[in-house]
């Protein structure tokens, strides 16, 4: 966990399916009360508070009430460690391809 504000790992938060389609649907809108939200979902109202609840925890989502209802934007910038991480593996997965080429290279000639 990078930042001292999140309460919950990022890599937590998006390993589940629920909360990674929420994270697209939050990317495809500006903000999306509950009610759309849980439309989108084959689970009830209460199930897809507990999965904005885990990605609010990990700063990915970020809340506000307009009047009796609750409003949802996505807070990407979290999802950086992600893409940091990632990035690391694609350079050591290009590197090592690189290296079977010339490897078989070599054995051809």
């Amino acid at each position: 966990m990078s930042d001292n504000n999140q309460l919950r790992d990022v890599f937590d938060a998006i390993a589940d399916p629920t909360r990674r389609r929420l994270i697209e649907l939050l990317a495809k809108s500006e903000e999306l009360p509950l009610h759309e939200l849980t439309a989108q979902f084959e689970m009830g109202r209460t199930a897809v508070s507990k999965h904005l609840t885990i990605l609010k925890e990990a700063g990915l989502v970020l809340d506000r009430k307009v009047g009796r209802e609750t409003r949802f934007r996505l807070n990407a910038s979290p999802l950086r460690e992600v893409q940091d991480w990632v990035a690391f593996y694609s350079k050591f997965w290009a590197t090592n391809m690189m290296r079977l080429n010339l490897l078989l290279e070599e054995e051809e000639e």
